[in-house]
């Protein structure tokens, strides 16, 4: 009877030594997922992403911890399952985000290439206005000074045309002068070379 006691007593022990060990281990899987979980809503980067799947985690956490021993193997998959999930989600949109980031800064470096490709353009534009401009009244200024220097050499050519009309005249006149005097000492030698004749035949 003894014997039969001391064998049931260690056979007792054995099965709560063997349930201690479970239940340790059921401590330990439900600390570990929790730290994890506790690490994933901490860390900085990504710890305010995927909320609905962190507080599905915590569920499914919590659930193996009340879990029986023949639900603890399919309790405990849940569980892992859902932290795995949780991180992934938290880090799909972290990256999303970051993806996000990065093609607005794209669009806005487009942007701005596009800006300055149009101010030089811009500017391009103008600068050919201005050299168009310029070149239009130099034109214009060269047309003033060729027409002013046409006129000019007109008048020029008028006035030579009435200083050399003035001298004709006066050389026709001068002409005109000489030939009268020329005529004048004639007549003056004739009537000098008959007034002559005249004394010597009253002289004889």
């Amino acid at each position: 009877m003894k014997h039969l006691t001391l064998r049931l007593s260690t056979l007792l022990f054995a099965v709560a030594a063997v349930g201690s060990v479970h239940a340790a281990k059921d401590d330990m899987d439900v600390a570990r997922l929790s730290n994890s979980l506790d690490q994933l809503s901490s860390d900085p980067s990504i710890g305010t992403y995927a909320q609905a799947e962190q507080a599905r985690a915590r569920d499914a956490v919590n659930q193996l911890a009340q879990a029986r021993s023949r639900d603890r193997t399919h309790a405990l998959y849940i569980a892992e399952r859902r932290v795995d999930l949780a991180r992934a989600t938290a880090q799909l949109q972290d990256a999303q985000l970051q993806i996000g980031k990065l093609d607005r800064e794209h669009d806005q470096i487009q942007l701005d290439g596009s800006r300055r490709e149009t101010e030089m353009a811009r500017r391009e534009l103008e600068r050919q206005r201005l050299q168009y401009q310029a070149a239009q009244e130099e034109s214009a200024r060269q047309l003033a000074a060729g027409a002013e220097a046409a006129a000019q050499a007109q008048a020029q050519a008028d006035q030579a045309k009435k200083l050399a009309a003035a001298q004709a005249k006066v050389a026709n006149a001068a002409k005109k002068q000489a030939d009268l005097a020329a005529q004048a000492a004639r007549a003056m030698r004739q009537q000098m070379q008959g007034d002559s004749t005249t004394n010597k035949d009253q002289g004889k």
